[in-house]
């Protein structure tokens, strides 16, 4: 069975501006999104699936789906705030979506094979789906609670504005995924945080004392590439009921069900392995507004250097 390709493309690109997901980068107005869907079919993806927001899902399908029309099979889900268990009800005031493993959770129903979670706003490169694709046409069939996370080299995944926010991965003697913990500032700089961004500096991120710590380049991080079998879903179901039965996650407007979070706890119970698949694929995207000019230049040299069609679909 070919497994299928869930994209999260329900949340707005606050850093960015505007819904990024839908912002022509291509030479004919190809999104980023576009990219990751070419190089998914390369890779013997046989399905693929969207979360969005119920409120675009008319100038998605005019904007976004008509083009794939007899390419790749595609279908629809939606992710919204009153998108509950039963018994449970949206806080009063709670306006924030409720995570990326919400959105996930959304795909249920109609994802019934194995499949990779990515972001619609990040340009993965192919090699990475090449590696995910082939991590999951492998699986025999009816395999549970064996997942995998693509591990990108930190240093492959820059931005040159800013810093950026990682899951830094630690990983045992079989390469299966130990912890993931979040860091939200990584960049290249000195020791005091300063000349941020030049070559000649290490990459460093700061702790939860403020500190700057060196990171390794080749150290893997979660770019939110997952592999999962349907069986997540389950183990996604029963665990959101605990985090929404915590009166911390329903009084913090704020508070995500995020993937991780649930990727640790099957690990810390032994619950299931995450095989940390290594890729040569540098990340580039639209992190910050002056992102974008340099997004636009390095798919017109993929194009030149003959990886992508001048024209996707």
């Amino acid at each position: 069975m070919k497994p299928t390709l869930f994209l999260l493309a329900a949340g707005m690109g606050s850093r960015y501006g505007g819904l990024k997901q839908l912002d022509g980068l291509g030479p004919n107005g190809e999104t980023i999104m576009d990219y990751s869907i070419y190089d998914a079919i390369q890779a013997g993806f046989g399905k693929i699936v969207w979360v969005i927001r119920k409120d675009f899902e008319e100038q998605f399908r005019t904007q976004i789906l008509s083009k794939y029309e007899g390419h790749i099979p595609c279908e629809l889900c939606f992710q919204g705030l009153d998108a509950l268990p039963e018994g449970f009800s949206v806080p009063e005031g709670r306006q924030k979506p409720w995570g990326t493993n919400h959105a996930v959770l959304m795909g249920k129903d109609v994802i019934k094979e194995p499949f990779c979670v990515i972001n619609c706003d990040d340009f993965y490169n192919r090699d990475a789906f090449m590696v995910i694709g082939k991590f999951l046409s492998d699986l025999p069939e009816g395999a549970k609670n064996q997942y995998a996370m693509v591990g990108f080299r930190v240093g492959n995944t820059l931005s040159e504005n800013g810093t950026v926010a990682r899951g830094i991965c630690s990983k045992d003697a079989q390469d299966h995924l130990t912890t993931v913990v979040e860091r939200t500032e990584i960049v290249r700089c000195a020791a005091d945080g300063t000349n941020a961004g030049a070559a000649s500096e290490p990459i460093r991120y700061k702790d939860e004392q403020g500190q700057w710590v060196v990171v390794d380049d080749n150290t893997p991080v979660s770019m939110n590439m997952w592999g999962f079998t349907p069986d997540y879903f389950e183990h996604s179901e029963a665990y959101f009921k605990e985090f929404l039965s915590d009166p911390k996650n329903m009084e913090n407007l704020k508070a995500e069900f995020f993937i991780p979070l649930m990727v640790n706890k099957l690990i810390v119970e032994k619950t299931a392995t995450v095989k940390v698949l290594d890729t040569t694929s540098k990340w580039f995207g639209v992190t910050y507004a002056a992102d974008r000019e340099g997004t636009v230049a390095r798919i017109q040299q993929l194009i030149d250097e003959g990886v992508y069609p001048n024209k996707l679909f």
